[in-house]
């Protein structure tokens, strides 16, 4: 489903070093718009760095990375910079993330949770925001919760929440960095069913980190393997799942579906 021609995310021989330890080493990869792909691989291997980078959190050394047409290196003189604070802020506008940790605000309520960042970033007005927000809660089935604080829900509502705001921003890309991992086994399915509605119904291009494969098998257009740093192996979830090529994402497999 990538397009080749004009991909919507397209990453260039970027490279990332942490200190002395290289994450990404010219790392190419491109995701079509309204493409859902799923990134797997063991802990380490470079898929949770991708997301940060996309969305603005972690500079990277080399190469270039492009969303929209926006590249998040900026022009001046005999070559690229690293870009402005102001430009990266424009770029993020497009790039909604739901994190491991749920990272609400522990003093305000489900409703502002959702509203201040429209609010403050977007400068929607607030009735507008809140009105928006009061749908986006009934989508994930948390509107009778508007008033309750963080503290007062279960760990799968506060990600639910969590999925709200990030789409109360109407990002173009959505990025879901293990959203499941910091959860009790009996919440994962309520928030994977809310993410399985997203990849469904909506036009959203979505990114996702999971180690929850039938999950993975189930939403994705493409799955990728990742192992130190590159691209092991991708394709449809049929040949990732049924037939992989490489030996190391048959062992990889192998271990989680155990």
């Amino acid at each position: 489903m990538t397009d080749a021609h004009n991909p919507f995310i397209e990453f260039s021989d970027v490279t990332k070093r942490f200190g002395i330890l290289t994450v990404l080493d010219q790392f190419n990869f491109s995701v079509a718009k309204g493409e859902k792909v799923t990134l797997i691989g063991p802990s380490g291997s470079g898929k949770s760095t991708v997301l940060r980078i996309l969305m603005t959190l972690e500079p990277f050394q080399e190469g270039k990375l492009t969303l929209a047409d926006m590249s998040y290196h900026e022009e001046r003189g005999k070559g690229p910079f690293r870009a402005s604070e102001r430009h990266l802020r424009q770029i993020r506008s497009h790039v909604g993330m739901v994190f491991q940790s749920f990272n609400l605000f522990p003093h305000m309520t489900v409703l502002r949770n959702v509203v201040e960042a429209p609010v403050r970033v977007l400068g929607m007005a607030r009735a507008e925001a809140e009105a928006r927000a009061i749908e986006l809660l009934d989508m994930v089935g948390l509107a009778d919760k508007k008033d309750h604080y963080p503290a007062q829900l279960s760990g799968g509502q506060q990600q639910r929440v969590a999925i709200a705001r990030a789409l109360a921003m109407r990002p173009s890309v959505l990025l879901f960095d293990e959203p499941t991992s910091a959860l009790d086994p009996q919440l994962v399915g309520e928030v994977l069913s809310v993410i399985r509605g997203l990849a469904h119904e909506h036009d959203l291009t979505m990114l996702l980190v999971t180690h929850e494969m039938r999950f993975a098998r189930e939403v994705s257009d493409r799955v990728c393997f990742f192992d130190k740093g590159r691209i092991c192996e991708q394709g449809s979830p049929e040949e990732i799942f049924g037939e992989p090529r490489e030996e190391r994402t048959r062992e990889f497999l192998s271990s989680v579906l155990a």
